[in-house]
């Protein structure tokens, strides 16, 4: 007989509960307020109901599949049930659930159940250890996120920033992706990376580690999770961030243009606010962190993307 295993995690967000609602609801947003997640796409969306596929670290691998979600917001509740699992998960699903405790405070409670390939223990063991792990980071960065969004906690929207940076290319698409792609390579081709680690068991996910060299010769060390759509974009999420920033999520996306193609790369990042001081020297302030990260992150995938535009562009030359 096959066993149903269930799980239950709970939080107390001092945050009013259609807020933290909200959060929950808003899908597209999980990468930057879960650590876990590094990437999300909306496949299908009605009223009340949505699908979606869903890439995400658990027990230090990444693994992708594809939910149906039903929205309550008048109950605010959010299910969710795997459609296409991944080994060892034959089955899973769930449910958030948010109780208003005052008009300033909320209960989350975040339940699981799920079901092993035959029903393995081994099995059984790495799913619950990623539910514990997973749950555990998701309510306490959901958590962090609401009371921000509140104003009950530290930190403010003066925290996040988003921004893009454009090359445009006479060349091929292709040749920008296959530049983009093989990070193995970058060690030899940017001059700002000076040691390049790249593991890719699944094709088209990357688990890639990488040191970084600042203009005063300092070293980033930098683990990054990459979704890779061919010739089309590569969405990443860091896992590993310098000191300055919690969150740091990029995407390189390519799309086709009269003249070849134009290439742009977008940054989201929420900055630490307990670290600029110690980064940045006495006196320095959220503002100057955003200038510096601003400055800093668009410098080094600009020239990223100049150098794959010479590398496309030669390659069409040579055709």
């Amino acid at each position: 007989m096959t066993n149903n295993h269930r799980a239950e995690h709970r939080i107390t967000v001092q945050a009013p509960a259609r807020t933290v609602y909200g959060l929950i609801a808003d899908v597209e947003s999980w990468p930057r307020v879960f650590p876990p997640t590094v990437h999300v796409d909306v496949l299908d969306r009605t009223a009340g109901e949505e699908r979606i596929r869903i890439w995400a670290t658990a027990n230090d691998s990444v693994k992708t599949w594809t939910s149906r979600r039903v929205l309550d917001p008048g109950g605010l509740r959010v299910g969710f049930r795997q459609e296409v699992s991944q080994p060892p998960v034959a089955a899973m699903g769930g449910e958030w659930i948010v109780e208003p405790l005052s008009d300033t405070a909320s209960l989350v409670r975040l339940t699981h159940d799920f079901r092993a390939v035959d029903d393995d223990p081994e099995g059984v063991e790495w799913i619950t250890r990623a539910i514990d792990r997973n749950s555990d980071a998701e309510l306490d960065a959901l958590r962090r996120a609401a009371e921000r969004t509140s104003g009950t906690g530290a930190g403010a929207d003066d925290l996040s920033l988003q921004f893009d940076d454009v090359v445009e290319v006479a060349g091929d698409p292709a040749d920008v992706y296959d530049f983009l792609y093989d990070a193995r390579r970058w060690q030899e081709r940017l001059p700002h990376v000076n040691r390049v680690e790249l593991e890719e068991s699944t094709p088209g996910l990357q688990l890639l580690e990488m040191d970084t060299l600042t203009p005063n010769g300092a070293v980033h060390t930098t683990k990054s999770v990459r979704v890779c759509f061919p010739s089309a974009a590569i969405v990443y999420k860091q896992l590993r961030t310098p000191a300055l920033m919690t969150v740091h999520n990029g995407l390189w996306r390519i799309a086709k243009s009269t003249s070849g193609c134009t290439v742009t790369s977008t940054h989201t990042v929420v900055l630490d606010r307990d670290a600029v001081v110690p980064v940045l020297g006495e006196g320095a302030t959220v503002g100057d962190a955003r200038t510096f990260v601003r400055d800093a992150l668009g410098r080094n995938s600009t020239a990223t993307m100049l150098l794959a535009k010479e590398h496309a562009e030669r390659a069409a030359r040579e055709r």
